[in-house]
């Protein structure tokens, strides 16, 4: 079972920046994606939002995806094994 980390924010805080902790959830996990510090896969559960979701938020704030030369190799390899099946 992974372990889980916890994170004090004070009530003020979150009323003075006026977000939810689901919101600062949410901000936290698109800065992470945006920095390429997260993947998609790990920022939409952070965000609690399912990929579609996610992937609408960041299309809505202009985040473009983040697709390297290893994701294109990946998928190739993948339509492949699905063209030999």
């Amino acid at each position: 079972m992974p372990s889980t980390a916890y994170l004090e924010i004070p009530q003020d805080i979150l009323d003075s920046a006026r977000l939810s902790l689901d919101q600062v959830l949410v901000e936290l996990a698109v800065h992470l994606y945006e920095q390429s510090r997260l993947s998609i896969g790990k920022a939409h559960k952070l965000a609690g939002l399912s990929l579609w979701e996610f992937r609408q938020l960041l299309g809505s704030r202009q985040i473009p995806p983040h697709f390297g030369a290893e994701d294109l190799e990946q998928d190739l390899k993948m339509l492949r094994q699905l063209g030999a099946s």
